[in-house]
């Protein structure tokens, strides 16, 4: 008796070893009421009267037959499904047809510029770069004064619809991947204990890698409740987070699903707000997004400036991105989803560093829409500075993935998502680290000319050249001081406004993390650079709720 993976998956039953006198034995699902003895024998396509044992299995019992069973089949599709199904839009190759040989002649067309003409192409170089980065920063500025309009329509809504009834809620699936989350795992099944969400229709899988022994026996020690499901991920390559969180899609049940991290606190009516929004939407609506902030904001100033800079990203400029049917790059955690939609998205790619945001630009080049809602998950900023590095040389790496991945086909991708929304992706996908690499360049240039004087650089640069890249750092340095501000009064957190002002020390950082990030684009592509949480020393739960967002 044979049972395919996808029939599998979807009747939620396996076929396990016969009995001690050759009778078949089936497993079902004892929590999914589909799932009995009737439903089992039309999936196996067998009559009615078939000498077939049914047992009824845990939830947590049937996915570790499931993956047991079907481990290398699920291995394949969590790895290669997506690269199988739509290879061009995989960052499993760095460069693929047209771009190795583009990438090659440009760099040799550089190299024979610098060496026939080096002091033009040295002026040159300085006022692209400097064009580049203030475009970026001026983008980021027009899309969170839109946020800030938007704001404003919110305020001015009508009130919302009455709760809704629990009767007519959806089953919601929450994956949270985690990976050596030993010490915070006990409070992550505390926070997500305090959903607003009846539990009858709710299934929490907690993502758990084959090797990590400590988290797995850490999270059952905090004896979970029966919908806190720990779910073990079959050890493979890429050991990313997107390779487990398609795991965690295969098994998922719910007809909507959320992504969570391990350190999240998401505000407790969450999951209905995303419910009510999607019932709200068009049928293009995959995805809506929730803002993201931190309980630790003032324990030093990397956790301050991580907080202004969250603060303005997510209740400023997503919702302008949003306002202006644009692109919008998720974040890692607290994406909820139509899992239908999801799954004929392809799931996450394995091989892109930053999934989230990869997915957010796949849904709009697929002419399918994301969205924002008023509600906030509380995270642990990031307090240690080789941490901070390690994360965002990530996050930028999967930045320069997803531009690389997603204009590969440009013609095509203008044609189906539009010229807007193609510009707005290359200015915020491909502009961000384009900014953050442009930043050393720039300070470079104004130091020197603090240090010799318009004159002393004369012999290199003509006084046009100069004053422009200092007008293009200047002017981009006040406009996002200015968004970062923004954000901070948003949040009503008016002691972390003046740290603004170290808003360009803070992008020496990002400088670091973006070189980092490029030389492992060309050597170490698909490395997933580990952040380790539960570093601060503010303990969430001691704290009363942070201040929200003005809504």
């Amino acid at each position: 008796m044979e049972l395919r993976l996808e029939t599998a998956l979807r009747a939620r039953l396996v076929v396990l070893p016969p009995a001690a006198d050759g009778t078949p034995r089936v497993g079902v699902d004892s929590s999914v009421g589909r799932a009995r003895r009737g439903s089992a024998l039309r999936a196996l396509r067998l009559p009615p009267d078939a000498d077939v044992v049914i047992e009824e299995m845990a939830p947590a019992d049937l996915d570790a037959a499931l993956l047991a069973t079907y481990r290398d089949e699920v291995l394949d599709d969590a790895t290669l499904g997506l690269w199988r199904r739509a290879p061009e839009q995989s960052a499993r190759s760095v460069l693929v047809g047209w771009q190795k040989p583009a990438a090659v002649a440009l760099l040799l067309v550089l190299v024979l510029v610098l060496v026939r003409w080096p002091g033009q192409t040295l002026v040159a170089t300085s006022v692209v770069v400097g064009a580049a980065f203030l475009v970026g920063v001026a983008f980021k500025f027009w899309t969170s004064f839109r946020g800030a309009r938007m704001e404003e329509l919110i305020r001015l809504a009508p009130p919302p619809q009455d709760r809704v009834a629990d009767e007519d809620l959806p089953r919601y699936t929450v994956l949270v991947p985690v990976y050596k989350e030993a010490n915070i795992v006990a409070r992550l099944i505390e926070n997500l204990g305090a959903l607003d969400y009846p539990t009858h229709l709710l299934e929490v899988l907690v993502l758990v890698e084959e090797d990590d022994d400590e988290t797995r026996d850490a999270a059952l020690a905090a004896h979970p409740p029966e919908h806190i499901r720990v779910v073990v991920v079959p050890d493979g390559q890429p050991r990313t987070k997107p390779r487990a969180c398609n795991v965690g899609l295969m098994l998922a049940t719910g007809e909507m699903l959320v992504i969570y991290d391990a350190e999240d606190r998401p505000d407790p009516d969450q999951l209905r707000k995303a419910v009510a929004a999607f019932r709200a939407g068009s049928d293009r609506l995959v995805c809506v997004q929730a803002a993201l902030n931190y309980f630790n904001a003032d324990e030093n100033l990397l956790t301050r400036m991580f907080t202004l800079e969250y603060s303005y990203w997510f209740d400023y400029m997503l919702p302008g991105l949003e306002y202006g049917t644009l692109p919008i790059p998720l974040g890692g955690t607290s994406n909820h989803f139509r899992t239908d939609a999801l799954r004929r998205l392809g799931g996450w790619d394995p091989f892109n560093v930053t999934e989230d945001a990869d997915l957010g630009i796949r849904a709009s080049a697929e002419g399918l829409s994301v969205g924002v809602i008023d509600s906030t998950t509380y995270e642990e900023a990031n307090s240690r500075y080789g941490n901070f590095v390690r994360q965002r040389s990530r996050w930028i790496k999967g930045y320069m993935q997803t531009t690389l991945v997603h204009v590969r086909h440009p013609l095509r991708l203008v044609q189906v998502a539009g010229l807007r929304q193609v510009l707005a992706f290359l200015f915020l996908v491909a502009g961000t680290p384009a900014a953050f690499l442009a930043v050393p360049v720039l300070y470079l240039v104004f130091v020197a000319s603090l240090a010799l004087g318009p004159g002393g650089l004369a012999v290199l640069f003509p006084g046009w050249a100069l004053w422009l890249s200092l007008a293009n750092l200047g002017v981009g340095s006040v406009l996002m001081t200015y968004v970062s501000m923004m954000g901070a009064f948003k949040r009503r957190r008016y002691e972390l406004v003046l740290w603004a002002l170290l808003n360009p020390f803070y992008w020496l950082l990002h400088a670091v993390a973006a070189y980092k990030a490029l030389w492992q684009l060309a050597f170490r592509p698909h490395y997933w650079e580990k952040t380790d949480h539960g570093l601060t020393r503010v303990d969430a739960a001691g704290l009363d709720d942070p201040v929200p967002a003005g809504r």
